[in-house]
């Protein structure tokens, strides 16, 4: 017994000895970073030729509508003409991707806002539809070639929600100019930007080729 007693000693001893030859373990602090880019600037961007769809959701009319109504500004401050502003809303966000998908498909828009919020409960049903409606609209934009802003907000409660949207900084404002952007670029790269409109890299600077509109009289569609 007292062997035992003398080696578990010694055992102990080792370990502790051990312990205060490794190195303290640094206490884990948050360093900010002077170069991180926390907005992104939507300098001289030009949306004259730019058709925008803003779709959204029914769920949560206080938060949605606030940013809808804030991209729909972004996209107006970017020069997209009224006319060239289509609205339209679904019952929630498991919605959304069928009915970007319509609207891609008609060929009447260049870029699309999806807009919802969806408020995290006590079920997984919050991490499934968020999910499913970020992959269904990116599987929407990358088959249809028509960009997809995901404006869906995915908060813990309605407090982040508001602080979003209605009472606070409104996020439906940056996602207007995302969709702006991505609908030029969408235009250059296929060539159908107007002369004049900002030239991100893909046509020559000489095209002038106009985005084609939807003429009177053609045959109606669910859009």
């Amino acid at each position: 017994m007292a062997r035992l007693l003398s080696s578990l000693a010694l055992l102990f001893a080792a370990a502790d000895g051990l312990l205060k030859a490794m190195p303290q373990r640094r206490a884990l602090t948050r360093v900010h970073d002077a170069n991180a880019v926390t907005e992104v600037s939507f300098k001289d961007l030009d949306g004259t030729s730019a058709r925008i769809g803003i779709i959204k959701t029914k769920w949560n009319p206080k938060i949605v509508n606030a940013l809808a109504d804030g991209a729909k500004q972004a996209c107006l401050d970017a020069k997209v003409s009224k006319e060239n502003i289509f609205e339209t809303q679904v019952p929630g966000a498991w919605e959304l991707p069928s009915a970007a998908r319509f609207l891609a498909l008609s060929g009447r828009v260049d870029a699309i806002v999806c807009v919802g919020c969806l408020i995290k409960g006590d079920t997984l049903h919050f991490e499934h539809i968020a999910e499913a409606v970020a992959s269904g609209l990116m599987s929407v934009q990358l088959q249809t070639s028509v960009p997809c802003a995901f404006g869906v907000l995915t908060v813990l409660d309605e407090d982040q929600a508001a602080k979003r949207s209605y009472a606070g900084e409104n996020h439906g404002e940056s996602w207007g100019k995302t969709a702006v952007e991505m609908a030029v670029l969408r235009q250059e790269a296929l060539g159908l930007a107007k002369k004049g409109t900002i030239n991100l890299g893909f046509s020559d600077e000489d095209s002038s080729k106009a985005m084609p509109k939807a003429g009177v009289g053609e045959k109606k569609v669910f859009f």
